[in-house]
């Protein structure tokens, strides 16, 4: 385009290359981000970085919403979020370098700096270097921009003997012609491809990465309990079609946390630090020096916080570990009812997440674990791998640190961990709930005998009795389930002579301290959700 070109208004087709344009460029800086992550840190890709960022910033309201709408997918549903939110921004900027090229490719790099700063202000993050495959990305991105642009707007050129033979053909001065898109065209698609060579091999190097855990975890052998778990109870799981598992598998328990990326820690160097002002001594240790230690086995029932009545966050497992107690006695830790000044233990995960716990509760006599194994095998990585901490009774996101690496013994007063200034309470122990697992809600069950069932838990408390009422009618007692410990929950049974119609199926539960569930409703923040869990079904 010469200067004395007149200017023009970009054509609808000029725009959507534009758009274009800045997609691809976007697509090839992820790439590129995500291939320096796989150098430095997986987690100091952008699209984690950024989404560790929204997820430490959205209100606790929306993160219930997310949970109770998307589940377990909560954190896929994020990314694609992220992924359409700079999708969008990606087309934008490519329009805005159709009218300034600069401008544009200024704004690639501007992005390349909030990742870079979302990274480095990860709690996790522990170098400078986090800093780089977000800026490295967007540095490419931001040329592949400016040289697609430049191939969009250049001006058609044909030979003088072309403009003799056909003057009636030859495109207006400046024109943005057919040859300008076809190597527009020609150079996107040859970067996305490249794109996606280098997102492949960004995957496969962070795949090599995560091979030294992956083989640890294979590697560890895990040792025989000194105390062992008593054998499930006979009784204990009822025959009932669709009534949860006594003992929930590995794939099926829940996971509720905040790690976009799993974390994957080789066991050979992974250390636990127990330090802090309510320490005399410091310790370090390995999962050798756990495994060498007093080991016991408990079945313990896990729930979370953000379950709603009637919920699925909440499963049964048995679990190998050691004694938490043990191990801060012997680091000098005294609980507040013995005179000792710290009542806070802070746990910290590799992952940055920080867990506060009630030191009293843990070393009142209850089976506090350093968990390493899970019904029978090492911890999954979804579930912690190599060390997670778990305290009968309380809430996990008070007692239940995955991927732990750090206790500091402090005071509540001293330090609030990642979700009290997010409106959570402090101290959470576990609510008495009950749950029915079937019939399910709007079935159509044929009349005659029924079978309502389903679970119910107060651990540490244990459960003692579990009533029905069908409709507004008086409560029943159901049958209970053997039952294996205060620490695990307990399963029921009504058998119902269900008449035709609709009715409403209500349960409630009572405690080992002879406290009746709560009918009135609460939300799930900030200590938990209470209220009687009902089911509508239409009887045929």
């Amino acid at each position: 385009m010469t200067l004395s070109d007149p200017p023009r208004e970009p054509t609808r087709t000029d725009r959507l290359l534009a758009a274009l344009g800045g997609l691809i460029s976007g697509y090839v800086s992820l790439a590129v981000a995500e291939l320096v992550a796989a150098a430095v840190r997986p987690e100091a890709g952008p699209v984690t970085a950024v989404g560790g960022v929204v997820i430490d910033r959205t209100p606790a309201a929306i993160k219930n919403w997310a949970i109770r709408t998307f589940g377990e997918s909560d954190k896929v549903v994020l990314q694609l979020g992220i992924l359409a939110v700079l999708a969008i921004l990606a087309a934008a900027v490519g329009l805005l370098a159709l009218r300034h090229r600069r401008a544009g490719a200024g704004a690639v790099m501007a992005f390349g700096v909030l990742g870079a700063l979302a990274a480095v202000s990860r709690p996790d993050s522990s170098s400078a270097a986090d800093a780089l495959p977000s800026p490295a990305g967007a540095a490419v991105g931001a040329l592949l921009l400016y040289v697609l642009i430049g191939r969009l707007l250049a001006p058609e050129r044909s030979s003088p003997a072309g403009r003799l033979l056909a003057p009636e053909r030859s495109s207006p001065p400046g024109r943005t012609g057919a040859p300008g898109r076809r190597n527009f065209l020609l150079v996107a698609a040859s970067t996305a491809v490249a794109a996606t060579g280098a997102a492949t091999l960004g995957r496969a190097l962070g795949g090599t990465r995560s091979q030294g855990a992956v083989a640890s975890r294979d590697a560890l052998r895990l040792p025989r309990p000194a105390s062992p778990a008593p054998a499930v109870p006979p009784g204990a799981q009822l025959p009932v079609p669709g009534i949860s598992p006594f003992i929930t598998p590995n794939k099926d328990f829940y996971r509720v946390d905040t790690a976009l990326v799993v974390p994957k820690i080789d066991a050979d160097g992974w250390r636990l630090r127990i330090h802090g002002p309510g320490v005399t001594r410091e310790l370090t240790l390995t999962l050798a020096d756990l495994t060498r230690r007093e080991v016991i086995e408990r079945d313990i029932t896990l729930a979370c916080v953000s379950n709603e009545v009637g919920g699925p966050y909440v499963g049964n497992a048995r679990w190998l570990g050691v004694r938490l107690a043990d191990l801060l006695r012997e680091a000098g830790v005294r609980p507040p009812s013995a005179g000792g000044r710290a009542d806070q233990l802070v746990a910290r995960s590799v992952d940055g997440m920080t867990i506060g716990t009630p030191v009293e509760e843990v070393m009142d006599g209850r089976d506090a674990l350093l968990a390493f194994g899970m019904n029978g095998t090492p911890l999954p990585f979804d579930h912690g791998f190599p060390v997670r901490m778990l305290v009968p009774g309380l809430y996990g996101y008070v007692s239940a640190c995955k991927w732990i690496e750090e206790i500091e013994v402090t005071t509540f007063d001293a330090y609030d961990a990642y979700w009290v200034p997010r409106g959570w309470a402090r101290e959470a122990p576990v609510k008495t709930q009950s749950r029915i697992d079937t019939p399910r809600p709007l079935a159509r069950p044929k009349a005659g005998t029924l079978a309502v069932a389903g679970v119910a838990w107060a651990q540490h408390r244990g459960i003692e009795r579990v009533e029905v009422r069908v409709d507004e009618g008086a409560w029943q007692d159901a049958e209970l389930g053997a039952e294996d410990s205060r620490d695990t929950w307990r399963q029921w049974v009504y058998r119902w002579q269900a008449t035709p119609g609709r009715h409403t199926l209500t349960v409630r539960a009572t405690d080992g301290t002879g406290a009746v569930q709560t009918e009135r409703r609460a939300d799930t923040m900030p200590d938990g959700a209470s209220g009687w869990h009902t089911v509508v079904v239409t009887v045929e």
